[in-house]
């Protein structure tokens, strides 16, 4: 018999049940409902809201619920509604009619409001770890190519001369943000909703900061209707988990072109390859792409969370229901990708020789040419001009700015002097940006610095979590 059948005159259809039934999904937060309903029982019995001895009789058949389920000696029904029935029905049949003193003062909808919080708190630490390993493995690989000079690209065309350092470093700043966004959203998320009942509180004098204690919460929510109906921390979540994705879709992009034979600028490791079932020569770049499109089924999950939430008068309605597949869905396919994405990053060769044999052609110091020009006191427009013919006169007798001859250069412009050929080394190009946040080595050693910096911080705030 359901445990609200009192009010109904006959059994609810099947299809009904298995319509209603969320058993199959929430089951995986069967953790966060046994330690949420220890800390309540806890509450109850200090209160003196039941007895002392029930409330120990509760507390130790939850206890031993959670070790069976633990061990696997206990299963979880998959006939049950869901995993807060199933705990409790599992509990009543343990210990009698002590067990249903358990639900005094507590609804399903603050029950429910209770697990998903912690569920997501335990996973946004889980993520945050992760990324701190992307991180680190950015940071070690920047480490071995702050001389490996690479062309960078504005339209996907050669632009101007960096280091690969420095643009795998671009990356580390986003996932340093994406860390950011994970912080607060765990603060926000890190408010206890239990006692706020079903939308009205209760009538009992529970003491819900004790709960929060106990669960370590940092606070309780202000206001019973909303901490029963508020799922902004599971949309952020969601969102974070986005733009997360976004980033490693646009890593992931970049290595697949990088990859190909056309640039092959890196080389993937077996371990992290897969080959073609009928073109013996092939190596994808599978993990890659498969981050790549398991970023718009999170962006889903993301809309999905949305739009359930888009037109629901308060406070509970069981739309709410669909939060759970929606965010375990996201965090799950999250999680596995930036896992996987950075032991694929880590083993990867990069080949220094093919990034600067790339980084020769294509002009990519044109601009050091001009500013030559403006700091020997033309105006940038009037080099800007000069250069862009010399390059024409480059393309058209196959030459580079590296090949031309000093008196080639003075036809264009009496300005220019030997020390023209140092100044636009590619080196020298990289290195004579050393400017907050430039590609020169000495700028991209004190990026690393700070990442390495951020890293640690974020590792100590973990820890105090």
């Amino acid at each position: 018999m359901k445990m609200w059948a009192g009010r109904f005159s006959k059994d609810v259809d099947r299809r009904v049940n298995d319509f209603n039934s969320s058993i199959s999904f929430d089951c995986r937060m069967y953790r966060q409902d046994i330690t949420g309903s220890i800390a309540h029982a806890t509450m109850l019995g200090e209160c003196g809201i039941i007895a002392k001895e029930e409330s120990e009789k509760i507390v130790d058949g939850l206890k031993g619920i959670l070790a069976d389920l633990e061990s696997g000696a206990l299963e979880i029904n998959p006939e049950a509604e869901d995993i807060h029935m199933f705990v409790e029905e599992v509990l009543t049949a343990r210990i009698g009619d002590t067990g249903k003193r358990l639900h005094t003062a507590r609804s399903r909808n603050d029950q429910v409001a209770l697990d998903v919080r912690m569920y997501c708190k335990y996973e946004i630490k889980e993520v945050m770890a992760l990324v701190r390993n992307l991180l680190s493995a950015i940071v070690e690989k920047a480490e071995e190519h702050t001389d490996t000079v690479m062309s960078g690209y504005t339209h996907l065309q050669r632009a101007q001369p960096v280091t690969f350092a420095h643009y795998i470093l671009a990356y580390a700043q986003m996932f340093l943000r994406d860390l950011d966004r994970l912080f607060d959203t765990y603060r926000r998320t890190d408010v206890m909703p239990l006692g706020s009942g079903a939308l009205a509180s209760t009538t009992y004098p529970i003491n819900r900061e004790r709960v929060a204690e106990l669960l370590n919460f940092a606070s309780v929510t202000a206001n019973s209707i909303d901490g029963v109906s508020d799922r902004d921390f599971a949309l952020e979540f969601a969102s974070d988990l986005s733009i997360l994705m976004m980033h490693m879709s646009r890593f992931a992009e970049e290595i697949i072109l990088w990859c190909s034979s056309e640039f092959a600028f890196l080389e993937l490791d077996d371990a992290f390859s897969t080959g073609s079932s009928i073109m013996p020569q092939k190596k994808n770049p599978d993990v890659a792409e498969l981050v790549r499109g398991k970023t718009g089924r999170v962006y889903g999950d993301l809309q999905t969370l949305l739009v359930m939430m888009k037109g629901l008068p308060l406070a509970y309605n069981k739309d709410m229901q669909e939060d759970k597949e929606a965010i375990f869905d996201a965090i799950d396919n999250t999680k596995i990708a930036v896992e996987v994405f950075t032991k694929m990053f880590a083993t990867m060769t990069v080949k220094k020789d093919r990034l600067r044999n790339a980084a020769s052609g294509g002009f990519i110091n044109a601009t050091d040419c001009a500013d030559y020009l403006v700091k020997h006191g033309m105006p940038f427009r009037a080099a800007y001009k000069i250069v862009g013919g010399i390059v024409a006169f480059c393309i058209a007798n196959d030459k580079t700015l590296e090949t031309m001859t000093l008196e080639e250069y003075r036809s264009f412009s009496e300005v220019f002097e030997a020390d023209i050929f140092d100044a636009i080394r590619l080196d020298t190009c990289v290195n004579g940006r050393n400017v907050t946040g430039g590609p020169a080595k000495e700028s991209v050693l004190r990026q690393i610095a700070a990442v390495k910096a951020a890293l640690e911080h974020a590792d100590a705030a973990s820890e105090n979590k």
